[in-house]
């Protein structure tokens, strides 16, 4: 029996200019999905990510989240959100985890992670340090939480970002390449994270160069290759002898075979 679907993507397309970055990408995630997005530099994997989360606005293309449709106007040419109030709301419902972390520098790490229920959300604060205190011992960094970011590992600051996240309680997490940005020491710990949140059947979209996550804890893999979906299915077949001569090519950098 089909799940829910957290997330609809039909048809997306994204132009800077003349150059069009994603040429007709569609996409569905069910409540549990794991789906992690591979292709090579500029294929346009966080395009997409952040045209899902309307950090750029999608040419063309309908996209649902949680059952709900995004409103587009188009106006001279460009198309553009048709309610910001509908923008904040979606936006609360998918959490975004970046490379670069980009935790608020002046506050502390519980600081951080309050901020968002307490000021998008109107949530009582006590409610909120509360929640913020289990969700930072989940992350494995509850004794860092009166730090200020500049004093914690990258390691640990994503973690921190990964909490940031979840305190919004999203219908779905959007990753993008969490870990590029890590020392290869730092890489397991996050990636850990993930994997757990993965167990406890967190909705996750992450665009990742990370092959073991994609082959071990995806329960599906989407290959991007130049704007398109190349070849997408279970990892099981996208890393056995289903694989598509291109992806076989592109995971063939990373010493994983097919």
């Amino acid at each position: 029996m089909p799940g829910v679907v957290r997330l609809s993507v039909r048809n997306i397309r994204k132009s800077f200019g003349t150059h069009e970055v994603l040429r007709g990408i569609s996409l569905d995630a069910q409540d549990g999905d794991v789906i992690s997005l591979l292709g090579a530099s500029g294929s346009g994997k966080s395009t997409f990510l952040r045209c899902i989360n309307l950090l750029e606005t999608a040419t063309d293309g309908e996209i649902w989240v949680d059952g709900e449709q995004i409103r587009m106007v188009h106006k001279a040419g460009k198309t553009k959100p048709a309610s910001q109030k509908q923008v904040d709301h979606i936006r609360s419902e998918l959490g975004m985890v970046f490379q670069s972390f980009n935790l608020w520098s002046h506050m502390t790490i519980l600081q951080n992670v309050i901020e968002g229920p307490v000021h998008v959300l109107k949530r009582p604060r006590a409610e909120c340090i509360a929640e913020a205190e289990v969700l930072l011992e989940k992350v494995g960094i509850a004794d860092k939480r009166h730090a200020y970011p500049a004093l914690l590992s990258g390691g640990q600051q994503q973690r921190a970002a990964i909490a940031r996240s979840l305190a919004m309680k999203p219908k779905v997490m959007l990753f993008d390449e969490p870990t590029s940005a890590l020392d290869p020491e730092l890489v397991g710990e996050v990636l850990r994270v993930m994997r757990s949140l993965a167990e406890e059947g967190m909705t996750m979209l992450v665009v990742t160069h990370e092959m073991s996550f994609a082959r071990n804890v995806s329960n599906r893999v989407v290959f991007m290759r130049e704007g398109l979906i190349e070849s997408s299915g279970p990892p099981q077949e996208m890393f056995g002898s289903g694989a598509s001569p291109a992806f076989r090519q592109f995971i063939g950098h990373f010493g994983a075979p097919a």
